[in-house]
């Protein structure tokens, strides 16, 4: 069975650029939408991670290949920002998942008590912010998956955390991270012989899991900007007057494209060390 594991809605609330979090959303997809075209694009299950927020289940929970799960954005022990993917949760775990978010002992326990599935998101991205050695290490530690491909992210960064995935033995989660519907069921996780929701994350659990499908690019990422652009305007008709700055949008997008660039690989690098050796000491160095 193959599902999409990282889908946006209108759910997701506002964006976090400022001054443009105050009229444009994070993503202008409606839930029933979203449904029919995964659905079209050849996915068997259907799952959908809002930023913080289980909106759309009232929409969707009729549907038999639906089930819930959540994209939480929280604070890492070391202060750093990190987005979470919890699967197969119940409305009621929504509520702690948000209680304990600034809490990373907190939310970590109560996702072991649980027993809830959760990935570490677009790990080798800059998205979120800075990074630190000691987030890769409480990875390695306490998160379960990793999400190794992502569609909205460059390959560079998926490779890295495929790699890390495969040394670290965790499992491998996959999803379109798609804000627009031009994106959707693009990339998506596969468990063979799973026959409905409960045995996919059950195939999940037991790292049965395949990737498959797109990394992002610089064309994908510009052309998701400018739709969500367009969509604000529709939403709002004053957002009209923004419209020459939309010519700006490849130009910021090329300079993000170096960026990421820059932040896999270094983060690439460094986590290298975790499985580095360091050199034993001969006896003519003591």
């Amino acid at each position: 069975m193959k599902c999409d594991l990282h889908v946006h809605t209108v759910y997701s609330g506002m964006c976090t650029v400022p001054l443009m979090n105050r009229i444009c959303r994070e993503s202008y997809n409606d839930p029933h939408q979203v449904y029919a075209l995964l659905k079209r694009r050849g996915m068997d299950l259907v799952t959908v991670t809002d930023h913080d927020s289980i909106g759309s289940v009232e929409p969707l929970r009729r549907h038999a290949d639906f089930f819930l799960s959540e994209e939480v954005s929280c604070r890492m022990s070391s202060g750093t920002h990190l987005h979470m993917g919890v699967y197969g949760i119940e409305e009621r775990h929504h509520v702690e998942l948000q209680r304990r978010a600034d809490d990373m002992a907190s939310l970590l326990g109560y996702l072991e008590e649980q027993d809830l599935l959760f990935s570490v998101n677009h790990v080798f991205s800059g998205l979120t912010g800075r990074r630190v050695e000691g987030d890769f290490e409480e990875f390695l530690a306490r998160f379960p998956a990793v999400e190794t491909r992502n569609g909205q992210m460059l390959a560079a960064a998926n490779r890295a955390a495929a790699t890390f995935a495969s040394r670290a033995g965790k499992i491998a989660v996959g999803g379109s991270d798609a804000h627009t519907l031009a994106s959707l069921g693009r990339t998506y996780t596969e468990v063979h012989g799973a026959r409905d929701a409960r045995e996919f994350l059950t195939g999940l659990r037991r790292a049965k899991s395949v990737v498959a499908g797109d990394s992002g690019d610089y064309l994908r990422l510009t052309q998701a900007i400018l739709e969500i652009g367009s969509q604000l305007v529709r939403e709002h008709r004053a957002a009209a007057l923004l419209a020459p700055l939309f010519a700006l949008v490849p130009a910021i997008t090329a300079v993000n494209y170096a960026l990421e660039t820059w932040f896999a690989r270094k983060w690439g690098r460094r986590v290298e060390r975790l499985w580095t050796p360091v050199p034993a000491l001969s006896v003519n160095q003591v």
